[in-house]
Formats: structure tokens, sequence, C-alpha cells
């Protein structure tokens, strides 16, 4: 008699018919793609490089100090390099350009290159982000110390990734920069694209909810809260829009209020400037001014009153 068949083996034969059917989410002969394992392990590994002494398992002294950041400085020089070296040869598979094997000299020269420039960015970065960090503490008077804001506040947490991420971004490695990016977007609840120039001193409060695309320009002491959208008018046309100017500037010195939304590549919010919560922004907003949207109208009625069990009622 023979076997029934077996119910593994019918379910993946099945999905491997899917797969030659349609190979829009598929990547079959074709080694050469980045891990989003490894590119998180390079996010952890900056973030100890970034903030010494917060995020070790092992207490960091003045005596230690330089053979761990040159430890660390060799982990991600290693990391990085295999992941844009691995990116560079997924770049050309998408140009249609077949690859024998792993060989790819100039791929390596390239790794090298932008692995080197990438390091050497590292310093400056670490400058911005104290920026940030004093920004998230003096703007908050929940904080007790600024070592509350690197531990505790994802706007910190999402500006960190998002300062790496827009190094990978402008080196031409946009597959990377958007795995930064999004696991900053699946730990904060905020998404920002790598694509985003953000100046100094930059302060997201609460944090929840927040989008920012692709071409934003945010200037220096820009100050955001929960639930803002700054994006595009509209997204009618997809890629034709590849490359243009979609989504809004801030000047310096703005603050934007929770849930407010401003759309449009035209769009300028002056330096000073205040846009109140909810409101929604498509044109510019001179320096200085602020934009606010007109209050409902709140009513208010008395409690109504309470009705009697209508067992009480009957026995009345």
């Amino acid at each position: 008699m023979p076997s029934p068949p077996d119910p593994i083996a019918t379910l993946a034969a099945a999905l491997v018919a899917d797969y030659h059917d349609d190979d829009r989410t598929v990547h079959l002969d074709a080694i050469f793609l980045p891990s989003r394992v490894k590119c998180i392990q390079l996010v952890e590994l900056l973030r100890k490089l970034t903030f010494p002494g917060y995020f070790e398992d092992q207490r960091l002294t003045s005596d230690n100090v330089q053979a761990r950041t040159a430890d660390l400085l060799t982990q991600i020089d290693a990391l990085l390099y295999g992941q844009i070296r691995q990116t560079e040869r997924y770049l050309l598979n998408q140009k249609g350009q077949a690859l024998a094997g792993d060989d790819c000299p100039e791929c390596d020269v390239t790794a090298r290159e932008k692995t080197d420039t990438f390091l050497a960015a590292i310093p400056g970065v670490r400058r911005l982000l104290a920026t940030d960090v004093q920004a998230a503490f003096d703007g908050d008077p929940a904080a007790t110390h600024p070592d509350e804001a690197v531990f505790c506040y994802p706007g910190v947490d999402a500006i960190f990734i998002h300062r790496y991420a827009h190094q990978l971004y402008k080196l031409n490695l946009p597959l990377l920069a958007r795995i930064f990016s999004e696991y900053a977007h699946n730990e904060t609840g905020i998404d920002i694209h790598p694509g985003a120039e953000i100046g100094e001193s930059f302060f997201i409060d609460h944090g929840t909810g927040i989008v920012i695309g692709e071409t934003v320009n945010i200037g220096a002491r820009v100050k955001i809260y929960q639930g803002v959208t700054l994006g595009a008018l509209s997204t009618r046309g997809g890629q034709d829009w590849r490359g243009m100017k979609r989504h809004p500037t801030l000047d310096d010195d703005v603050t934007i209020y929770g849930n407010a939304i401003i759309l449009g590549g035209t769009t300028r919010i002056g330096a000073g400037a205040t846009v109140n919560g909810s409101a929604f922004v498509t044109t510019s907003v001179p320096p200085g001014h602020t934009v606010s949207v007109e209050q409902p109208e709140l009513k208010l009625k008395p409690p109504k009153p309470s009705r009697r069990n209508p067992r009480e009622e009957a026995d009345a």
C-alpha cells in the first residue's frame, strides 16, 4: 500500500512553483545581498563607539578606553567593509551585470574607499550627536541629566541612527541606509528617511508617529513633537518623482507641535516660526510667525439624572 504524500513536501513544492511564477519577492541565484542582522550589529557597535561607557557590559575607564575604541573600530571596519562589498555586487546585479562567483576587484576597491570615508566621518557625527543630546536635555524639564536622554529618549535613538544612515546615503548605499533607518523606525516609532538633511541640536520630544521624508531640510535647533509629518503633497506618479524636492524645509529655531502636517517641496517654515498642534500646512510660513488652528467650540452638558431601578419604580 503506497504511503500517503508528505504534506510538508507537497506544500514546499507548491511554494517553489509560486516562487518561479512570481519572482517580485524572490532573490534566487544571486548571493549578493547585504545582511540585515549584520547591519543591526553595526548600529549597536556604533552606539558603543559614539557613547563610550554607556552601553558596555564591562566598565570603561581612562586606562582602557583607547584599546576598546581601537577594538570597536576594527570590528566596525570589518563588518562595514563586508556589507558594502556585498552591496556593490548587489548593485551590479541590479544593473544586469552577472558576476562569476565572488570575484569583483573593482567592487573591493570601491568598498574599501567607502568604508574609509564612513569611518573618517565618525568624529563629526559624534560632535553633532552631542548637540542633539544637549538639546534633548535642555528642552525637556522632565529630564534629570543628559545621561537620561542617551539611555531613554527615543528621539535621541532615532537621530543617532539617522546621522549614520545619512552617511551611508551620501555614499550611494541606499539599501544599507534604509536598513539602518528602518531599524530605528521599528525601535522608536520614528520614521526618518536617510536622505533627510538635519542640522545640529535637533530635538524630537516623545516622538511616536513622526514621519520625515527623503528631501526634507531641517536647520539648527529645531524641535518637533509626536505625530508630526513632514511629507510630500502627492505621491501620484510614483517613481516619476524620484530625485525631485518633494518635502518641506524648516529653517533654524522652528518648533512644530504634535500632529501637525506640513507638506510640499516648496513649503518653507521660516526661522523662529511655530506651527501649533494639528495644523495642516501646505504654504510657506514667514520667519517668526505662528500657525494655529481655530479652536473648536466646546459644549458642556450637565449629567443626565440617574434612572431608578425598574423594580424600585414598581414598588413605589
